[in-house]
Parts: C-alpha cells; sequence; structure tokens
C-alpha cells in the first residue's frame, strides 16, 4: 500500500485526492506512459516533434542529453507546454551542472569531496547541481551516488563514490541533498544505485552486475547507507542491473543460482528487502534498461513487464518507445502486471509530481534564473576551492617535492584515452598543461605520441619506429630537470574497467623515464592508476582536467600551496610495491 501522506510524499488531503483524479482520468495508453522516463538525443529544439512525442506516448518523465543550457531550457518548457500531467524532468549531476548542460560548472567529484575530508565540498556540489539543473526546468536528481567502493579495480564508481567506509558515504550523501535543498528549487532526489556497485570491476552497461557481499557485510555497508537516506526521506531509489545473491537467498531459500536476478527484476531485493526491511514509500526507478545487465537477464518482451511486476515504478529510457509500450500493455493483458501494481505505481509517480508541484498550477523556471546560475562565478569559485583543498598528494617517496619551477626544464607525458575519432586535432587539456607548466616558470618540452604523429603525417610504418625512438639516456638526463606524467582517462560502457593505455607498443610515452629523471606523476581522473604505473615515486590524484585543478597541483607541487586533500586505502590497489 502506498502512504501518499507519509515520508516521502507528506501529501495532503487536496494532494491525495488530485493523485487519485488524475489517475482515474487517464486512458490505459496514458497510464502506460507515465511508467517511463524518455531520453531525448534529437539536436536542437523542434516544437512541433516535442508536441507528437508528448500527445504519442504520453511519457512520465524525461532526460536529455548533449544540449546548451538555452536549448535544453526551450526543450524542458515545451515538453511541460505540451504534456497533459506535468513530467518529471531528470538531470544527472553527479559533478555539479556540467554533466546537466556541457555550459554548466563542473565543482568537484565524489572522490574528490571525499578527499577533502569536509561535507561542505559535498555540500556544493549539492547546491551547485540542483541550482543549475532547477533553473533549466529538471526537477529530479537521480543523485547521490551513495555506492560504496569496496574494490579498487572498479573504474564505473571510481570517482563517483564518496570512498570506502560506509559512515562517510552516508555523510556525503547527506550533504550533497542539503544543498539540493537549500537551492531554492523544489527538487526531488535519488539514491542509487541499490543493491549497491563498488564490490566487482564489472560494468552493467555490459554485463549483469555481481555484488556479492555476505548478507551481514551487506547490511554493514550498502544497507546502513540506504536505511540512512530512506529513514532522511530521499524521494526516489535507481535499482541497478546489478545481483545481490545473498539476499536473494535469505529471502527466497529455495533459489538455486539459476534463479538469481538483478535487482530490476528480483521482488524479493525490492519488496522485501527495499520495500520490507529498509522501508522505503518512494518512487522506485530502474537504471537505464539500454544496459547489457538488464537486456541479457531475459528477453525485453518479457523483462521489462516483469521490472514492473516486481516492484519498479518507472523504466529509465527506452529501446522504442511504441513497442516497449506494447510489451508493457502485453504485460497488463496476460496478467504479469496487476491492475493493482500498475494503479500503485501511478500513485507513487503521480504522488512525486504532487509533492514537487507538478500539477495544473505549475509555473516553469524564468529565464532568469537561467541565466543566474549556469555556470556562475560562485560555482566557479566552489570548484577553485575545491581544488585547492582536496587535491591529493599520494606518496612521494623519493622526497621530491618541491621543485623550484627556476631554471627548470620538464618533459611533458601527456597520456590519454585513445581517440576514437579520426578527427582527433590534439587535446586542449595538454594545451592547458602547457601553459600552467609555464606560467609558473617550466620551460616545457612535449613527449610526442603516436596520435600526434598520426595527424602530422598520416599513419605510416616510419611513424611507428619514430614513436619508439627514446634517443640516448644521457643526453635526456642532462637535458631534462623533471619529467611530468599527467595521466587523463575517462569513460564507462566501452570496456568493463579503464586502465592506462599508452598510444602505441613501446611509445616514447611509457614510463621508461621513470629510472631516468625525477618523476611526478599526477591522474586527472581515477584514483587507482598506480596499480599501471607503481614505479612512480611521486603520485598526485588531482581529480579533474580543468584549469583549476590543474593550477591547483603545479602550484603545490612547487610549493606555493600545501598538499590537503586525503587518499584513501584503496589507491594502492591492494600492492605492496605501489606503496614504494
Amino acid at each position: 500500500m502506498v502512504k501518499l501522506k507519509e515520508k516521502p510524499f507528506y501529501l495532503t488531503d487536496g494532494q491525495v485526492k488530485w493523485v487519485e483524479d488524475t489517475i482515474d482520468r487517464m486512458t490505459l495508453e496514458e497510464k502506460i506512459g507515465q511508467l517511463f522516463t524518455i531520453m531525448t538525443y534529437v539536436p536542437g529544439v523542434n516544437e512541433e516533434n516535442i508536441k507528437n512525442t508528448v500527445e504519442s506516448f504520453h511519457q512520465g518523465g524525461l532526460r536529455w542529453q548533449r544540449k546548451s543550457s538555452a536549448e535544453a531550457y526551450e526543450q524542458n518548457r515545451l515538453y511541460q507546454k505540451y504534456s497533459k500531467v506535468p513530467v518529471l524532468v531528470a538531470a544527472n549531476c553527479d559533478t555539479g551542472g556540467a554533466e546537466c548542460v556541457p555550459d554548466g560548472t563542473f565543482v568537484a567529484t565524489a572522490a574528490q569531496a571525499t578527499a577533502g575530508r569536509d561535507p561542505e565540498t559535498a555540500y556544493r556540489i549539492g547546491l551547485a547541481s540542483a541550482r543549475e539543473a532547477g533553473s533549466i526546468g529538471a526537477n529530479w536528481l537521480f543523485n547521490p551516488v551513495c555506492d560504496v567502493y569496496l574494490n579498487w579495480r572498479n573504474t564505473i564508481v571510481n570517482t563517483r563514490s564518496y570512498g570506502s567506509d560506509p559512515d562517510r558515504v552516508l555523510e556525503m550523501c547527506r550533504a550533497y541533498i542539503r544543498g539540493v535543498r537549500d537551492s531554492g528549487f523544489n527538487m526531488a532526489v535519488t539514491a542509487k544505485h541499490f543493491p549497491g556497485d563498488g564490490t566487482e570491476e564489472r560494468d552493467q552497461h555490459l554485463v549483469i552486475g555481481c555484488n556479492d557481499l555476505d548478507v551481514d557485510e551487506w547490511e554493514s555497508t550498502f544497507g546502513k547507507v540506504y536505511r540512512g537516506l530512506i529513514d532522511d526521506g530521499v524521494e526516489a531509489v535507481m535499482v541497478g542491473h546489478i545481483t545481490q545473491r545473498a539476499l536473494s537467498k535469505k529471502y527466497r531459500p529455495e533459489f538455486t543460482d539459476a534463479d538469481i536476478k538483478p535487482a530490476t527484476l528480483a521482488p524479493e531485493l525490492l519488496n522485501d528487502v527495499l520495500r520490507g526491511e529498509l522501508g522505503f514509500n518512494g518512487v522506485i526507478v530502474t537504471d537505464a534498461t539500454q544496459m547489457i545487465g538488464f537486456n541479457v537477464a531475459e528477453p525485453r518482451r518479457t523483462a521489462l513487464p516483469h521490472a514492473i511486476a516486481a516492484g519498479c515504478d518507472m523504466i529509465l529510457f527506452t529501446n522504442e518507445p511504441a513497442e516497449d509500450m506494447g510489451y508493457i500493455r502485453e504485460g497488463l493483458e496476460n496478467g504479469t502486471v496487476t491492475p493493482e501494481r500498475l494503479h500503485e505505481a501511478l500513485e507513487r509517480i503521480l504522488g512525486l509530481k504532487a509533492k514537487l508541484g507538478l500539477t495544473e498550477s505549475y509555473r516553469f523556471p524564468t529565464p532568469e534564473m537561467r541565466e543566474k546560475y549556469v555556470g556562475c562565478a560562485e560555482h566557479n569559485e566552489f570548484r577553485r576551492e575545491a581544488a585547492e583543498k582536496c587535491t591529493t598528494l599520494v606518496k612521494d617517496t623519493q622526497k621530491l617535492l618541491p621543485v623550484s619551477p627556476e631554471g627548470k626544464r620538464v618533459f611533458l607525458v601527456y597520456a590519454h584515452n585513445i581517440p576514437n575519432s579520426k578527427g582527433y586535432k590534439g587535446d586542449p587539456v595538454k594545451d592547458m598543461l602547457i601553459e600552467e607548466l609555464e606560467r609558473v616558470g617550466f620551460a616545457v618540452d612535449v613527449c610526442p605520441t603516436f596520435y600526434d604523429l598520426e595527424v602530422e603525417n598520416g599513419v605510416s610504418f616510419m611513424n611507428m619506429i619514430k614513436i619508439m625512438d627514446r634517443g640516448e639516456r644521457e643526453k635526456f638526463k642532462a637535458k631534462y630537470d623533471l619529467v611530468l606524467l599527467v595521466l587523463n582517462f575517462t569513460g564507462y560502457s566501452q570496456t568493463n574497467e579503464v586502465r592506462v593505455t599508452w598510444s602505441h607498443d613501446h611509445s616514447a610515452d611509457s614510463p621508461w623515464y621513470l629510472a631516468e629523471v625525477p618523476t611526478v606523476a599526477v591522474s586527472l581522473n581515477f584514483t587507482n592508476h598506480l596499480i599501471d604505473v607503481p614505479q612512480a615515486r611521486t603520485f598526485i590524484n588531482a581529480y579533474g582536467s580543468k584549469r583549476e585543478n590543474i593550477r591547483a597541483f603545479i602550484e603545490k607541487i612547487c610549493g606555493k600551496s600545501e598538499f590537503t586533500g586525503v587518499a584513501e586505502d584503496t589507491v594502492f590497489c591492494g600492492r605492496w610495491e605501489t606503496r614504494l
């Protein structure tokens, strides 16, 4: 039974009546549409297309990708204009508004906030996220990430998690949510990814995830975090395509391993654990249903209705809207989804809308709000202060730092993701590194990579030979005072874990120089790169590739400010040699 007058909805009698009356007025097609949050990738804004989409699918929620704040604002306004019932407009803002719109603000990653050991950074991430997303019409954040980072190999939640200590994760998530609540926007928050990512190294975008903690371990880690956030009144929980075998067998002792399903399809995890043990009364939304973790569990035709039947209230994204909604209709017709289960899901969806004021009296934000908040000076100052506070000296066992730049020549090695396009024309992050090093007084030479040579000369056998040429060691040592190795690797949904990849076989950017010239290694993203460069005796985690992050670590290398960030033990990747 849905308790709309209780946590997290707290609806009045009038709001409850609006929920029930609205459901009663809906056609079956409109009810089915409410179960879906649809993604739009269409470039630009086409009012006629938006009107037709809303009238065809009656979707309950919306997310978008790759639009400027002005485009996203206009798109979201039009969806609300043409929707009979206002839509839940969702945004994914782990680090600030930059993940919502490209002209938004990157404040800090969760890992960065944890390194600062101060919940103020997490609070500011939540505050900036809600302001920037809210000002372009979003009313639902798919945040905070409350995964516990227990496996150093996991790069899916490496920087998105607030760490390995569940108490700190809970503290930081609460701070993020306080920022959202203080933003001035009526915004729902979401705890994700139940039953918890971070225990293994694989990516549920590519495979069914497995959280293999035993029951007691789960209760003391993920269970503690979810229980705390649910007690606080989090409005939604996003469920991952992740199994939790121990919990499934606790509540279904007759299960064999073949019976275990990811949480999105597991009623024992959704009803017995999330609704029952943890007492969650809010909206359960699936993680993205394009993920392989969902689609390999069973055919999509049965998986979608089974997700609703299992206890999910909303389905995140579609493969093809008409077909997916047809699968739900089939599930209703064959009894997989009962009328009672459909009504319950609708009560929660409409209940959340009522709480957020998404009724006939809803007013879309004015354009002035977007102009005030997106990319504003205050949020950029949040980023600068986070970089100053959180940048972390993981180790300096060679006692190299600080280094005076005066009269020093640096060999800059910049390693990054393999370009996935023949249109590679260089990297603006590398350009910023050169600018910032020269600004403090270093003379800089850049190690050529295979990508750079390919741009200059095209692919050739001679390029491959040239990129392996490292020159005479004694001349190299005489010329350079310092090597700066900068690692900038990002991404998910392409490989199960992201590791350092050099530009070519035996290329000159690979770390042959570590034993020749004093070297400082810096990661601009993932915290676990010591596994691939363990012999780097000085290692820094900078947590971002913005100018503020780059400037902060360079100034700290030079002794102009102190390192105050604190590394978690996971940075050493469970290896003895990474600590040397």
